[in-house]
């Protein structure tokens, strides 16, 4: 890919745009957030796959545990919003996170990520949004290094430059799979969470106001977000990050109107949790702000409308 081209597809696209979701979406209460809000950009996202990302914390026994409830989580969304017919694109995903940089965790989603990009090209990308570990994709390029030119790689993942560390959930998981994609040969988008979208959270008072009654789906995201936060904070002020929405609405993000952004050489994360920099690197799209009230104002359109 030319210089040229990579700069264009660091742009955010216009046109209906083909994307695949890959998501740890049991993980948190964010993911249900991303899935809904791209269910309801159909005018401009034409959905390809929903993949279901591994993870490993309090809420699985293993990696595997965490692909398996994302996957029914997703299936379970998809009713809420009665959009069962992309039950039959919904894969199951990674069931461990890489042992290294070169050996790939086969999986119905990498194998459907290396299907597909096969059809794309620089000039006519494939828009794939990661909002969890991102063994799938980095799965799917170890396999297959020559589709990686072929994506925009738009990555809901690590911290801020300016933080003491690149310690962050979806880095940690698997620093060897986002090794892979941020060396690969992808348009890369990143959109750090500590330091950058931390900033878009949403408190229970909104939640009840502006979503819960709205209809099935927005009901759902509201009552699972408030029961999340009340587990630990009862009767106690409290908001929580929707991170993973930032990622679908960098896909949407004409004239600046959700984010800031610019572009900038590509860090490698290091094991040891920090960044390795390297100036004459990659250029990839860099996030720095987020609009959180516009963003807000349109999540809530688009979910209860």
């Amino acid at each position: 890919m030319t210089t040229e081209q990579l700069i264009k597809n660091l742009e955010v696209p216009k046109g209906k745009i083909d994307v695949i979701l890959d998501t740890d979406a049991y993980n948190e209460i964010d993911d249900q957030f991303a899935i809904s809000y791209m269910l309801k950009n159909q005018d401009k996202l034409n959905i390809k796959a929903i993949l279901a990302a591994p993870f490993l914390n309090a809420k699985s026994e293993s990696p595997k545990d965490g692909m398996e409830k994302s996957y029914n989580e997703i299936l379970k969304l998809l009713s809420l919003a009665d959009m069962d017919e992309f039950k039959e694109k919904t894969y199951r995903g990674s069931e461990n996170f890489l042992t290294d940089e070169k050996t790939p965790v086969e999986s119905d989603a990498a194998e459907y990520i290396v299907k597909l990009a096969k059809n794309y090209s620089p000039e006519n990308p494939l828009y794939i949004v990661a909002i969890g570990a991102i063994t799938n994709v980095a799965s799917a390029f170890i396999k297959a290094p020559e589709i990686a030119e072929n994506t925009v790689v738009v990555w809901l993942g690590g911290t801020a430059l300016h933080w003491t560390d690149s310690a962050e959930f979806n880095m940690y998981q698997d620093v060897a799979a986002a090794r892979v994609v941020m060396g690969s040969e992808a348009a890369f988008v990143q959109l750090p969470c500590a330091g950058v979208v931390d900033i878009f959270t949403i408190s229970k008072p909104e939640l009840l106001y502006w979503f819960h009654g709205k209809n099935k789906l927005a009901t759902y995201l509201a009552e699972n977000s408030i029961a999340e936060a009340d587990s630990y904070a009862l009767n106690k002020p409290w908001t929580r990050v929707i991170w993973d929405v930032t990622a679908i609405a960098w896909l949407l993000n004409d004239n600046d109107r959700f984010m800031q952004s610019y572009l900038c050489a590509t860090p490698i994360p290091e094991y040891d949790d920090h960044y390795g920099m390297n100036p004459k690197g990659k250029l990839m799209c860099y996030v720095y702000h987020i609009n959180r009230d516009n963003l807000m104002n349109d999540l809530i359109k688009k979910i209860t409308e």
